[in-house]
């Protein structure tokens, strides 16, 4: 199966009295992700008796934190990029949002909207990660759209075929790699991954968590962050080594890095967790 992205970006396009309207695929299916996992967190608050409004209320400084946390990490790390012109950071119409960046502003959202409401902190996360990791399944589309987060070519017999002038050097050399070549569809490969995260994490939820009978609950406030942290970086570590246009920190690449860094604060996390004696609420 060869995927193809279509010519046009935009859902639509138009002029209005003189201003272009335009809406991009990106920003559809990074809103629609979002919505679609407030309301996956929304029926998760409901079934853990609380307030649902809180997700809603809570999705807008999520989205604002999110999305200027995502930019400011992959500004910080492609600085030389934005230098000449730094009014470009506020063009997100072409991309170059960082996912790590988007979960360190998701997670202060929680922080914040959790004290100013009196919620508990580490369990009002485990409501949202199922939420927030559909959100990045659905999300990743939006790479598709825009032609960008492939990995290098590939023999499979799948993958996503590039426009020469999306490609990055030395892909771009058309008689070495044809319009033909078949690049690795790493944006799917992610998405893929993250829906099976989201089965995992509310099934884990429902056979050890707040779904099970009492007797069987083995999970405690924050387990399902920190098992979101280790899944999720395990599969971004193996399909960030096929990408072609990762963020670099010296000669490593910052997604792996941080990665590896989730994956072991994950582990922490839980041992820590299931170390110390529960609090009564728990």
């Amino acid at each position: 199966m060869i995927l193809y992205p279509p010519d046009d970006p935009f859902l639509f396009y138009f002029t209005l009295f003189g201003l272009p309207i335009a809406v991009r695929w990106y920003g559809v299916l990074i809103m629609g992700g979002a919505l679609l996992g407030a309301y996956l967190a929304s029926r998760r608050a409901v079934a853990r008796g609380y307030d649902p409004d809180h997700v809603w209320n809570q999705l807008m400084l999520g989205l604002i934190m999110g999305i200027a946390g995502a930019r400011i990490y992959y500004v910080i790390f492609e600085w030389e990029r934005f230098a000449p012109n730094p009014w470009s950071v506020l063009n997100l119409t072409t991309g170059g949002l960082a996912i790590h960046g988007g979960l360190i502003g998701a997670v202060l959202s929680v922080l914040i909207y959790t004290r100013w409401n009196r919620l508990p902190f580490w369990e009002w996360l485990d409501i949202c990660v199922p939420g927030f990791l559909l959100g990045q399944a659905i999300g990743r589309w939006g790479n598709f759209f825009n032609q960008e987060a492939y990995g290098r070519p590939t023999d499979l017999p799948f993958g996503v075929r590039i426009d020469a002038d999306r490609r990055l050097p030395p892909y771009t050399n058309l008689q070495e790699y044809p319009l033909d070549t078949v690049f690795h569809a790493t944006f799917l490969y992610e998405s893929v991954w993250n829906f099976i995260g989201v089965g995992l994490l509310l099934l884990l939820d429902r056979q050890l968590g707040h779904g099970a009978p009492p007797k069987q609950r083995r999970l405690r406030p924050g387990d399902l962050f920190f098992i979101y942290a280790i899944f999720y970086s395990a599969g971004r570590f193996w399909i960030e080594g096929l990408r072609l246009d990762s963020l670099y920190l010296g000669p490593l690449r910052t997604a792996q890095v941080v990665s590896l860094v989730l994956m072991s604060a994950g582990v922490v996390g839980l041992l820590i967790n299931h170390w110390r004696r529960p609090s009564r609420r728990a």
